[in-house]
């Protein structure tokens, strides 16, 4: 972790502290593993949490260095990427309010095998692995909401590994902007990364998302409006590109 962060514990008094607090609050009641707990236990939990405040473009973490908390992000964005052999980014997911990183560091010391960059301002909430493994114990409902999300992202993951396999570029795409109508439950979004990261994510190049979206609005399926915004026109057949 870069030097240059700043570390607070629960145990101050002044007013970045305060602040602290508001996010030790917020990363418990967002985060869907702790959310479910009641009062007592949350408070608890709030005793054994550290927060991390990360400028934009700050490493948080890099593959090779060693895994021994979990990372809950408060506020803020953060991305989580690897590097293939040539040095080209492959980006994982991006993490906003309420999701999680470094959570195989809870079953046994390791090391990241991925980068993890502050795309905004952030703040984070970072639980040691030997206290989450107690609470894990004493907790078992908090297992489980761990293996759901365990499930979810590796769904997540075998669709995009075959949709690299057997899906053209368009159709990545096309796919890519019929799921955000799902997640935002509106027609109308804006794109949740920027270009180049969507490119690292669909496994092309900035330029190529670019001219596939002017094909797809020449094509009468969606429209490109200021600041990464896009309507969905004809979802059906932006399923079917």
């Amino acid at each position: 972790m870069d030097k240059h962060h700043e570390n607070t514990t629960c145990g101050c008094s002044d007013s970045s502290c305060h602040s602290s607090h508001g996010n030790h609050n917020s990363c418990i009641n967002l985060v869907p593993i702790f959310n479910h707990l009641d009062d007592n236990q949350k408070d608890e939990i709030l005793g054994l949490i550290n927060s991390l405040k990360v400028k934009k473009g700050e490493m948080i973490y890099r593959a090779g260095e060693l895994s021994d908390s979990l990372y809950i992000v408060s506020s803020g964005k953060v991305k989580i990427y690897r590097l293939s052999e040539s040095g080209k980014e492959q980006l994982v997911r991006i993490l906003r309010a309420g999701d999680f990183t470094g959570e195989l560091a809870l079953f046994s010391e390791t090391i990241h095998e991925a980068y993890a960059e502050a795309m905004l301002d952030t703040w984070m909430c970072t639980i040691r692995r030997s206290d989450l493994q107690e609470l894990l114990i004493k907790y078992p409902s908090i297992s489980l909401k761990l293996l759901n999300e365990f499930s979810n992202r590796l769904e997540v993951s075998e669709k995009q590994t075959t949709r690299f396999a057997t899906e053209k570029v368009e159709t990545r795409i096309a796919l890519f902007l019929a799921e955000q109508v799902e997640d935002h439950d509106n027609l109308s979004f804006k794109l949740p990364m920027s270009r180049k990261d969507l490119a690292s994510y669909l496994g092309t190049t900035p330029e190529t998302i670019s001219r596939k979206l002017f094909e797809l609005e020449n094509a009468g399926l969606i429209i490109q409006k200021p600041r990464s915004e896009i309507e969905i026109i004809d979802i059906e057949g932006l399923k079917l590109v």
